[in-house]
Protein backbone atom coordinates (compact mmCIF):
# COMPACT_ATOMS: atom_id res chain seq x y z
CA UNK A 1 0.00 0.00 0.00
CA UNK A 2 1.32 3.44 -0.88
CA UNK A 3 1.50 5.58 2.23
CA UNK A 4 0.13 8.70 0.55
CA UNK A 5 0.62 11.27 3.28
CA UNK A 6 4.14 10.04 3.96
CA UNK A 7 4.90 9.97 0.26
CA UNK A 8 3.66 13.53 -0.28
CA UNK A 9 5.66 14.72 2.71
CA UNK A 10 8.77 12.91 1.42
CA UNK A 11 8.45 14.43 -2.04
CA UNK A 12 7.99 17.90 -0.56
CA UNK A 13 11.14 17.38 1.48
CA UNK A 14 13.04 16.05 -1.51
CA UNK A 15 11.86 18.88 -3.73
CA UNK A 16 13.05 21.41 -1.18
CA UNK A 17 16.35 19.61 -0.71
CA UNK A 18 16.94 19.36 -4.44
CA UNK A 19 16.09 23.02 -4.95
CA UNK A 20 18.60 24.06 -2.32
CA UNK A 21 21.25 21.63 -3.50
CA UNK A 22 20.93 22.54 -7.15
CA UNK A 23 21.08 26.21 -6.25
CA UNK A 24 24.37 25.50 -4.51
CA UNK A 25 25.81 23.46 -7.37
CA UNK A 26 29.41 24.28 -8.02
CA UNK A 27 32.92 22.93 -8.12
CA UNK A 28 35.05 22.25 -5.11
CA UNK A 29 38.64 21.06 -4.76
CA UNK A 30 38.93 17.51 -3.49
CA UNK A 31 41.20 17.88 -0.43
CA UNK A 32 42.81 14.48 -1.04
CA UNK A 33 43.44 14.45 -4.80
CA UNK A 34 43.47 18.19 -5.47
CA UNK A 35 41.04 17.73 -8.38
CA UNK A 36 38.10 20.02 -9.05
CA UNK A 37 34.82 18.14 -8.60
CA UNK A 38 31.11 18.86 -8.68
CA UNK A 39 29.86 19.27 -5.10
CA UNK A 40 26.18 19.30 -4.18
CA UNK A 41 26.55 18.28 -0.54
CA UNK A 42 28.40 20.89 1.50
CA UNK A 43 30.90 20.05 4.22
CA UNK A 44 28.43 21.26 6.84
CA UNK A 45 25.86 18.83 5.44
CA UNK A 46 28.43 16.02 5.39
CA UNK A 47 29.23 16.58 9.05
CA UNK A 48 25.56 16.71 9.96
CA UNK A 49 24.72 13.54 8.05
CA UNK A 50 27.63 11.64 9.58
CA UNK A 51 26.81 12.78 13.11
CA UNK A 52 23.13 11.93 12.75
CA UNK A 53 23.62 8.54 11.11
CA UNK A 54 26.58 7.19 13.07
CA UNK A 55 24.60 5.85 16.01
CA UNK A 56 21.77 4.16 14.05
CA UNK A 57 24.34 2.74 11.63
CA UNK A 58 26.18 1.08 14.50
CA UNK A 59 22.94 -0.17 16.01
CA UNK A 60 21.81 -1.91 12.83
CA UNK A 61 25.24 -3.54 12.42
CA UNK A 62 25.33 -5.25 15.83
CA UNK A 63 25.95 -2.40 18.25
CA UNK A 64 29.28 -1.52 19.85
CA UNK A 65 31.61 -4.22 21.15
CA UNK A 66 32.08 -3.31 24.83
CA UNK A 67 33.19 -6.51 26.59
CA UNK A 68 36.86 -5.53 26.27
CA UNK A 69 37.11 -1.72 26.13
CA UNK A 70 40.85 -2.02 25.40
CA UNK A 71 40.03 -3.18 21.86
CA UNK A 72 38.09 -0.01 21.05
CA UNK A 73 40.78 2.18 22.65
CA UNK A 74 43.49 0.47 20.60
CA UNK A 75 41.56 0.91 17.36
CA UNK A 76 40.84 4.55 18.21
CA UNK A 77 44.52 5.22 18.92
CA UNK A 78 45.62 3.74 15.59
CA UNK A 79 42.81 5.54 13.78
CA UNK A 80 43.67 8.93 15.25
CA UNK A 81 47.36 8.52 14.34
CA UNK A 82 46.28 8.11 10.74
CA UNK A 83 43.60 10.81 10.91
CA UNK A 84 46.23 13.34 12.00
CA UNK A 85 48.02 12.69 8.70
CA UNK A 86 44.88 13.03 6.59
CA UNK A 87 44.66 15.78 3.98
CA UNK A 88 41.30 16.78 5.36
CA UNK A 89 40.68 17.61 9.02
CA UNK A 90 37.38 16.10 10.12
CA UNK A 91 35.95 15.07 13.51
CA UNK A 92 37.10 11.47 12.94
CA UNK A 93 35.65 8.78 15.19
CA UNK A 94 36.40 5.06 15.28
CA UNK A 95 34.18 2.33 16.71
CA UNK A 96 34.38 -1.45 17.01
CA UNK A 97 31.11 -3.24 16.25
CA UNK A 98 29.93 -6.49 17.79
CA UNK A 99 29.53 -8.45 14.58
CA UNK A 100 31.32 -11.54 13.32
CA UNK A 101 30.91 -10.38 9.71
CA UNK A 102 34.32 -9.10 8.54
CA UNK A 103 33.50 -5.54 7.51
CA UNK A 104 34.45 -1.89 7.86
CA UNK A 105 32.77 1.27 6.63
CA UNK A 106 32.93 5.05 6.70
CA UNK A 107 30.16 7.63 6.78
CA UNK A 108 30.47 11.19 5.48
CA UNK A 109 32.17 13.42 8.01
CA UNK A 110 34.74 10.87 9.19
CA UNK A 111 32.60 8.43 11.18
CA UNK A 112 34.27 5.03 10.82
CA UNK A 113 33.51 1.55 12.15
CA UNK A 114 35.23 -1.83 11.99
CA UNK A 115 33.68 -5.14 12.97
CA UNK A 116 34.97 -7.56 15.55
CA UNK A 117 35.03 -10.19 12.81
CA UNK A 118 37.48 -8.23 10.66
CA UNK A 119 39.85 -7.59 13.57
CA UNK A 120 40.19 -11.36 14.00
CA UNK A 121 41.27 -11.78 10.38
CA UNK A 122 44.31 -9.50 10.76
CA UNK A 123 47.63 -10.09 12.48
CA UNK A 124 49.45 -6.76 12.74
CA UNK A 125 48.88 -3.14 13.59
CA UNK A 126 50.08 -2.25 10.10
CA UNK A 127 47.23 -4.29 8.60
CA UNK A 128 44.76 -2.52 10.88
CA UNK A 129 46.26 0.81 9.78
CA UNK A 130 45.73 -0.22 6.15
CA UNK A 131 42.02 -0.82 6.74
CA UNK A 132 41.48 2.34 8.77
CA UNK A 133 43.56 4.46 6.38
CA UNK A 134 41.45 3.18 3.50
CA UNK A 135 38.24 4.17 5.30
CA UNK A 136 39.66 7.57 6.26
CA UNK A 137 40.23 8.30 2.57
CA UNK A 138 36.63 7.34 1.75
CA UNK A 139 35.55 10.06 4.19
CA UNK A 140 38.25 12.60 3.36
CA UNK A 141 37.77 12.28 -0.41
CA UNK A 142 33.98 12.61 -0.09
CA UNK A 143 33.23 9.17 -1.57
CA UNK A 144 30.18 8.76 0.66
CA UNK A 145 28.99 12.29 -0.08
CA UNK A 146 29.35 11.62 -3.81
CA UNK A 147 27.14 8.58 -3.35
CA UNK A 148 24.52 10.83 -1.78
CA UNK A 149 24.82 13.27 -4.66
CA UNK A 150 24.38 10.52 -7.23
CA UNK A 151 21.32 9.30 -5.37
CA UNK A 152 19.78 12.76 -5.20
CA UNK A 153 20.34 13.40 -8.87
CA UNK A 154 19.53 9.99 -10.31
CA UNK A 155 16.95 8.60 -7.92
CA UNK A 156 15.47 11.62 -6.18
CA UNK A 157 14.66 9.40 -3.22
CA UNK A 158 17.74 8.76 -1.10
CA UNK A 159 16.12 10.35 1.93
CA UNK A 160 13.20 7.94 1.76
CA UNK A 161 14.90 4.72 0.71
CA UNK A 162 14.76 1.59 2.87
CA UNK A 163 17.57 -0.72 1.88
CA UNK A 164 17.77 -4.42 2.72
CA UNK A 165 21.23 -4.88 4.15
CA UNK A 166 23.67 -7.59 3.24
CA UNK A 167 25.24 -7.46 6.68
CA UNK A 168 22.45 -7.15 9.20
CA UNK A 169 19.04 -8.54 9.87
CA UNK A 170 17.88 -5.11 10.94
CA UNK A 171 18.88 -2.64 8.22
CA UNK A 172 15.83 -3.70 6.24
CA UNK A 173 13.56 -2.92 9.19
CA UNK A 174 14.91 0.59 9.78
CA UNK A 175 12.37 3.32 9.20
CA UNK A 176 12.46 7.09 9.02
CA UNK A 177 15.84 8.82 9.01
CA UNK A 178 17.62 5.56 9.89
CA UNK A 179 16.87 4.23 6.42
CA UNK A 180 19.43 6.75 5.14
CA UNK A 181 22.04 5.05 7.32
CA UNK A 182 21.24 1.74 5.65
CA UNK A 183 21.82 3.35 2.27
CA UNK A 184 25.13 4.87 3.30
CA UNK A 185 26.78 1.89 4.96
CA UNK A 186 25.78 -0.50 2.18
CA UNK A 187 26.66 1.58 -0.85
CA UNK A 188 29.18 0.12 -3.27
CA UNK A 189 32.17 2.23 -4.22
CA UNK A 190 33.42 2.30 -7.78
CA UNK A 191 36.75 0.94 -8.94
CA UNK A 192 38.28 4.42 -8.99
CA UNK A 193 37.24 5.18 -5.42
CA UNK A 194 38.67 1.88 -4.16
CA UNK A 195 42.03 2.39 -5.86
CA UNK A 196 42.13 5.99 -4.67
CA UNK A 197 41.45 4.91 -1.09
CA UNK A 198 44.12 2.21 -1.30
CA UNK A 199 46.74 4.65 -2.62
CA UNK A 200 46.13 7.56 -0.27
CA UNK A 201 45.47 5.26 2.66
CA UNK A 202 48.99 3.89 2.19
CA UNK A 203 50.34 7.45 2.01
CA UNK A 204 48.68 8.17 5.37
CA UNK A 205 50.16 4.94 6.75
CA UNK A 206 53.63 6.03 5.68
CA UNK A 207 53.18 9.50 7.15
CA UNK A 208 52.12 7.90 10.45
CA UNK A 209 55.20 5.66 10.49
CA UNK A 210 53.67 2.32 9.48
CA UNK A 211 55.17 -0.27 7.15
CA UNK A 212 53.09 0.06 3.99
CA UNK A 213 53.78 -3.56 3.08
CA UNK A 214 50.99 -4.27 5.57
CA UNK A 215 48.52 -2.96 2.97
CA UNK A 216 49.99 -5.19 0.28
CA UNK A 217 49.83 -8.31 2.44
CA UNK A 218 46.31 -7.47 3.57
CA UNK A 219 45.04 -7.25 0.00
CA UNK A 220 46.72 -10.56 -0.83
CA UNK A 221 44.90 -12.13 2.10
CA UNK A 222 41.61 -10.66 0.94
CA UNK A 223 42.08 -12.02 -2.56
CA UNK A 224 42.79 -15.51 -1.20
CA UNK A 225 39.71 -15.37 1.00
CA UNK A 226 37.54 -14.15 -1.87
CA UNK A 227 38.75 -17.00 -4.06
CA UNK A 228 37.63 -19.38 -1.32
CA UNK A 229 34.25 -17.64 -1.49
CA UNK A 230 33.71 -17.61 2.25
CA UNK A 231 30.11 -16.62 2.74
CA UNK A 232 30.70 -14.24 5.63
CA UNK A 233 33.29 -12.37 3.61
CA UNK A 234 31.04 -12.18 0.59
CA UNK A 235 28.31 -10.67 2.75
CA UNK A 236 30.69 -8.22 4.41
CA UNK A 237 33.75 -6.34 3.28
CA UNK A 238 33.90 -7.86 -0.20
CA UNK A 239 30.40 -6.71 -1.07
CA UNK A 240 31.33 -3.02 -0.76
CA UNK A 241 35.15 -3.24 -1.17
CA UNK A 242 35.77 -6.05 -3.69
CA UNK A 243 39.39 -7.28 -3.69
CA UNK A 244 41.23 -7.98 -6.91
CA UNK A 245 44.64 -8.80 -8.32
CA UNK A 246 44.63 -5.27 -9.74
CA UNK A 247 44.43 -3.81 -6.24
CA UNK A 248 47.28 -6.02 -5.04
CA UNK A 249 49.45 -4.89 -7.96
CA UNK A 250 48.50 -1.25 -7.45
CA UNK A 251 49.35 -1.45 -3.74
CA UNK A 252 52.70 -3.06 -4.53
CA UNK A 253 53.48 -0.25 -6.99
CA UNK A 254 52.45 2.41 -4.45
CA UNK A 255 54.64 0.76 -1.80
CA UNK A 256 57.70 1.05 -4.07
CA UNK A 257 57.16 4.82 -4.23
CA UNK A 258 56.99 5.22 -0.44
CA UNK A 259 59.75 4.94 2.19
CA UNK A 260 60.54 1.38 3.21
CA UNK A 261 60.28 0.13 6.78
CA UNK A 262 58.15 1.41 9.62
CA UNK A 263 56.03 -0.06 12.36
CA UNK A 264 54.55 -3.52 11.79
CA UNK A 265 53.26 -3.95 15.34
CA UNK A 266 52.64 -7.69 15.43
CA UNK A 267 53.15 -8.11 19.18
CA UNK A 268 51.15 -4.98 20.07
CA UNK A 269 48.27 -6.14 17.90
CA UNK A 270 48.26 -9.64 19.35
CA UNK A 271 48.22 -8.24 22.90
CA UNK A 272 45.34 -5.91 22.09
CA UNK A 273 43.29 -8.71 20.50
CA UNK A 274 44.15 -11.39 23.07
CA UNK A 275 40.73 -11.54 24.70
CA UNK A 276 38.96 -11.42 21.35
CA UNK A 277 41.01 -14.35 20.10
CA UNK A 278 40.54 -16.31 23.32
CA UNK A 279 36.77 -15.87 23.22
CA UNK A 280 36.31 -16.47 19.50
CA UNK A 281 34.85 -19.96 20.17
CA UNK A 282 32.06 -18.28 22.16
CA UNK A 283 31.10 -16.04 19.24
CA UNK A 284 31.34 -18.98 16.85
CA UNK A 285 28.91 -20.88 19.10
CA UNK A 286 26.58 -17.87 19.18
CA UNK A 287 26.57 -17.57 15.41
CA UNK A 288 25.82 -21.27 15.05
CA UNK A 289 23.06 -20.89 17.65
CA UNK A 290 21.56 -17.98 15.75
CA UNK A 291 21.55 -20.10 12.60
CA UNK A 292 20.00 -23.04 14.46
CA UNK A 293 17.20 -20.83 15.75
CA UNK A 294 16.48 -19.56 12.24
CA UNK A 295 16.21 -23.19 11.13
CA UNK A 296 13.66 -24.02 13.82
CA UNK A 297 16.04 -25.78 16.22
CA UNK A 298 15.53 -23.94 19.54
CA UNK A 299 17.04 -26.68 21.73
CA UNK A 300 20.28 -26.61 19.78
CA UNK A 301 20.30 -22.81 19.80
CA UNK A 302 19.86 -22.75 23.58
CA UNK A 303 22.66 -25.28 24.07
CA UNK A 304 25.00 -23.19 21.93
CA UNK A 305 24.07 -19.98 23.76
CA UNK A 306 24.95 -21.62 27.07
CA UNK A 307 28.19 -22.88 25.57
CA UNK A 308 29.02 -19.32 24.55
CA UNK A 309 28.21 -17.94 28.03
CA UNK A 310 30.49 -20.51 29.64
CA UNK A 311 33.40 -19.03 27.66
CA UNK A 312 32.47 -15.33 27.86
CA UNK A 313 29.85 -14.68 30.57
CA UNK A 314 30.00 -10.88 30.15
CA UNK A 315 28.76 -10.81 26.55
CA UNK A 316 25.17 -9.51 26.35
CA UNK A 317 24.76 -10.94 22.86
CA UNK A 318 24.55 -14.48 24.21
CA UNK A 319 21.80 -13.67 26.70
CA UNK A 320 19.95 -11.94 23.88
CA UNK A 321 20.04 -15.19 21.91
CA UNK A 322 18.59 -17.04 24.91
CA UNK A 323 15.84 -14.45 25.07
CA UNK A 324 15.10 -14.95 21.38
CA UNK A 325 14.93 -18.72 21.88
CA UNK A 326 12.44 -18.44 24.73
CA UNK A 327 10.39 -15.90 22.81
CA UNK A 328 10.21 -18.31 19.88
CA UNK A 329 9.02 -20.98 22.32
CA UNK A 330 6.36 -18.56 23.62
CA UNK A 331 7.90 -18.70 27.09
CA UNK A 332 7.69 -14.96 27.49
CA UNK A 333 8.53 -14.60 31.17
CA UNK A 334 11.76 -16.55 30.67
CA UNK A 335 12.47 -14.38 27.62
CA UNK A 336 12.07 -11.25 29.76
CA UNK A 337 14.62 -12.61 32.24
CA UNK A 338 17.22 -13.26 29.55
CA UNK A 339 16.70 -9.91 27.83
CA UNK A 340 17.07 -8.23 31.22
CA UNK A 341 20.39 -10.07 31.72
CA UNK A 342 21.49 -8.79 28.32
CA UNK A 343 20.51 -5.23 29.21
CA UNK A 344 22.40 -5.41 32.52
CA UNK A 345 25.53 -6.02 30.46
CA UNK A 346 24.77 -3.67 27.56
CA UNK A 347 21.96 -1.15 28.02
CA UNK A 348 22.61 0.76 24.80
CA UNK A 349 21.58 -1.80 22.17
CA UNK A 350 18.10 -1.55 20.71
CA UNK A 351 17.47 -5.26 20.12
CA UNK A 352 17.32 -6.22 23.80
CA UNK A 353 14.74 -3.51 24.51
CA UNK A 354 12.77 -4.59 21.47
CA UNK A 355 12.78 -8.24 22.51
CA UNK A 356 11.83 -7.51 26.10
CA UNK A 357 9.16 -5.04 25.01
CA UNK A 358 7.58 -7.61 22.68
CA UNK A 359 7.71 -10.19 25.50
CA UNK A 360 6.02 -7.82 27.93
CA UNK A 361 3.35 -7.17 25.32
CA UNK A 362 2.66 -10.90 25.04
CA UNK A 363 2.34 -10.98 28.85
CA UNK A 364 -0.17 -8.10 28.62
CA UNK A 365 2.08 -5.82 30.69
CA UNK A 366 1.49 -2.90 28.36
CA UNK A 367 3.10 -0.10 30.36
CA UNK A 368 6.39 -1.99 30.57
CA UNK A 369 6.10 -3.04 26.93
CA UNK A 370 5.53 0.52 25.76
CA UNK A 371 8.51 1.83 27.75
CA UNK A 372 10.88 -0.77 26.31
CA UNK A 373 9.62 -0.38 22.77
CA UNK A 374 10.06 3.38 22.94
CA UNK A 375 13.59 2.86 24.32
CA UNK A 376 14.39 0.64 21.34
CA UNK A 377 13.06 3.28 18.93
CA UNK A 378 15.27 5.92 20.53
CA UNK A 379 18.29 3.79 19.62
CA UNK A 380 17.04 2.55 16.24
CA UNK A 381 13.54 3.16 14.86
CA UNK A 382 12.36 -0.15 13.38
CA UNK A 383 9.18 -1.33 11.75
CA UNK A 384 8.87 -4.07 14.40
CA UNK A 385 8.83 -1.59 17.27
CA UNK A 386 6.58 0.90 15.49
CA UNK A 387 4.09 -1.84 14.60
CA UNK A 388 4.01 -3.08 18.19
CA UNK A 389 3.53 0.46 19.53
CA UNK A 390 0.75 0.92 17.00
CA UNK A 391 -1.02 -2.17 18.29
CA UNK A 392 -0.69 -0.98 21.89
CA UNK A 393 -2.09 2.44 21.00
CA UNK A 394 -4.93 0.84 19.05
CA UNK A 395 -5.81 -1.41 21.98
CA UNK A 396 -5.92 1.68 24.21
CA UNK A 397 -8.29 3.46 21.82
CA UNK A 398 -5.71 6.06 20.81
CA UNK A 399 -6.33 5.74 17.08
CA UNK A 400 -4.52 8.89 16.00
CA UNK A 401 -1.34 7.69 17.71
CA UNK A 402 -1.82 4.18 16.33
CA UNK A 403 -2.14 5.56 12.82
CA UNK A 404 1.09 7.56 13.26
CA UNK A 405 2.98 4.45 14.39
CA UNK A 406 1.55 2.30 11.60
CA UNK A 407 2.41 4.96 9.08
CA UNK A 408 6.05 4.90 10.17
CA UNK A 409 6.21 1.10 10.11
CA UNK A 410 4.50 0.92 6.72
CA UNK A 411 7.50 2.54 5.01
CA UNK A 412 9.40 -0.72 5.54
CA UNK A 413 9.12 -3.66 3.17
CA UNK A 414 9.39 -6.07 6.10
CA UNK A 415 6.55 -8.33 7.35
CA UNK A 416 5.86 -5.81 10.12
CA UNK A 417 5.69 -3.08 7.48
CA UNK A 418 3.17 -5.00 5.40
CA UNK A 419 1.02 -5.79 8.43
CA UNK A 420 1.13 -2.16 9.49
CA UNK A 421 0.06 -1.08 6.00
CA UNK A 422 -3.07 -3.19 6.34
CA UNK A 423 -3.83 -1.93 9.85
CA UNK A 424 -3.26 1.64 8.71
CA UNK A 425 -5.76 1.27 5.87
CA UNK A 426 -8.38 -0.36 8.07
CA UNK A 427 -8.16 2.42 10.64
CA UNK A 428 -7.64 5.40 8.41
CA UNK A 429 -9.52 4.69 5.18
CA UNK A 430 -13.05 5.02 6.64
CA UNK A 431 -12.03 8.41 8.06
CA UNK A 432 -9.99 9.71 5.13
CA UNK A 433 -10.85 7.64 2.07
CA UNK A 434 -9.54 10.25 -0.37
CA UNK A 435 -5.99 9.38 0.73
CA UNK A 436 -6.34 5.82 -0.52
CA UNK A 437 -8.88 5.89 -3.36
CA UNK A 438 -7.89 7.69 -6.56
CA UNK A 439 -10.62 9.21 -8.70
CA UNK A 440 -10.70 10.49 -12.25
CA UNK A 441 -13.16 11.12 -15.08
CA UNK A 442 -13.55 8.84 -18.10
CA UNK A 443 -15.60 9.42 -21.28
CA UNK A 444 -16.38 6.69 -23.81
CA UNK A 445 -16.77 7.18 -27.58
CA UNK A 446 -20.52 7.64 -27.18
CA UNK A 447 -20.13 10.60 -24.85
CA UNK A 448 -21.07 8.73 -21.66
CA UNK A 449 -19.31 9.85 -18.51
CA UNK A 450 -17.81 7.50 -15.92
CA UNK A 451 -15.99 7.95 -12.64
CA UNK A 452 -12.98 5.62 -12.34
CA UNK A 453 -12.01 4.67 -8.78
CA UNK A 454 -8.53 3.22 -8.09
CA UNK A 455 -7.72 1.17 -5.01
CA UNK A 456 -4.20 2.17 -3.98
CA UNK A 457 -4.18 -0.03 -0.90
CA UNK A 458 -3.18 -3.64 -0.21
CA UNK A 459 -6.69 -4.68 0.90
CA UNK A 460 -10.05 -4.96 -0.94
CA UNK A 461 -12.44 -2.02 -0.52
CA UNK A 462 -16.13 -1.55 -1.27
CA UNK A 463 -19.03 0.87 -0.79
CA UNK A 464 -17.01 3.77 -2.13
CA UNK A 465 -19.07 6.94 -1.77
CA UNK A 466 -18.49 9.72 -4.30
CA UNK A 467 -19.94 13.21 -4.09
CA UNK A 468 -20.13 15.10 -7.40
CA UNK A 469 -21.12 18.64 -8.27
CA UNK A 470 -21.75 20.40 -11.59
CA UNK A 471 -23.62 23.35 -13.09
CA UNK A 472 -26.74 22.49 -15.06
CA UNK A 473 -27.92 24.21 -18.22
CA UNK A 474 -29.55 26.99 -16.20
CA UNK A 475 -26.30 27.70 -14.31
CA UNK A 476 -27.45 26.19 -11.05
CA UNK A 477 -25.01 24.07 -9.02
CA UNK A 478 -26.21 20.52 -8.62
CA UNK A 479 -24.80 18.02 -6.09
CA UNK A 480 -25.26 14.27 -6.12
CA UNK A 481 -23.97 11.23 -4.28
CA UNK A 482 -23.11 7.96 -5.97
CA UNK A 483 -21.93 4.67 -4.40
CA UNK A 484 -19.82 1.92 -5.90
CA UNK A 485 -21.20 -1.14 -4.11
CA UNK A 486 -18.90 -3.76 -5.58
CA UNK A 487 -15.51 -4.79 -4.28
CA UNK A 488 -12.40 -3.19 -5.75
CA UNK A 489 -9.36 -5.43 -5.36
CA UNK A 490 -5.95 -4.04 -4.36
CA UNK A 491 -4.36 -2.18 -7.24
CA UNK A 492 -7.52 -2.45 -9.36
CA UNK A 493 -10.17 0.01 -10.51
CA UNK A 494 -13.95 0.23 -10.47
CA UNK A 495 -16.36 2.38 -12.49
CA UNK A 496 -19.44 4.41 -11.62
CA UNK A 497 -21.47 5.12 -14.75
CA UNK A 498 -22.98 8.60 -14.84
CA UNK A 499 -24.39 8.39 -18.37
CA UNK A 500 -24.75 11.15 -20.95
CA UNK A 501 -26.51 14.48 -20.28
CA UNK A 502 -26.48 16.46 -18.11
CA UNK A 503 -22.97 15.29 -17.20
CA UNK A 504 -21.48 15.28 -20.67
CA UNK A 505 -22.64 18.85 -21.29
CA UNK A 506 -21.27 19.99 -17.89
CA UNK A 507 -17.80 18.50 -18.11
CA UNK A 508 -16.06 21.82 -17.57
CA UNK A 509 -17.76 22.28 -14.20
CA UNK A 510 -17.94 18.64 -13.12
CA UNK A 511 -16.15 18.04 -9.82
CA UNK A 512 -16.09 15.00 -7.58
CA UNK A 513 -14.48 13.67 -4.41
CA UNK A 514 -14.38 10.42 -2.43
CA UNK A 515 -16.28 10.80 0.84
CA UNK A 516 -16.54 7.26 2.16
CA UNK A 517 -15.36 3.66 1.74
CA UNK A 518 -15.31 0.40 3.60
CA UNK A 519 -12.49 -2.09 4.04
CA UNK A 520 -13.62 -5.62 3.24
Amino acid sequence: MLNLRSRRRTWRLLASALTVLLAMTGCATNPVTGKNELALVSEAQELKIGAQQYSPSRQMQGGDYIVDPNVARYVQDVGQKLAEKSDRPLPYEFSVLNSSVPNAWALPGGKIAINRGLLLEMNTEAELAAVLGHEIVHAAARHGAKGLERGLLLQGAVLASAVASRNSDYSQYAVGAASVAAQLINQKYGRGAELESDEYGMIYMSRAGYDVQGAVELQKTFVRLSEGRRQDWLSGLFASHPPSAERVAQNAETAQQLPAGGTIGRDAYQRAMARLRATKPAYDAHDKGRKALSEGKPDEALRLAREAIAVEPEEALFYGLMGDVEYARKRYQQAVSHYSEALRRHDAYFKYYLGRGESYRKLNRMNLAEADLKASVELLPTADAMAALGQISESQGNLDQAIAYYESAASSRSPAGRTSSERLVKLDLPRRPDRYISIRRQIDNQGRVYIELGNRTSVPVSDVVVVLAYRDSSGRTRQEQRVHRGTIAPGKTGLIALGGNPYASALDSLQFAVRGARVN
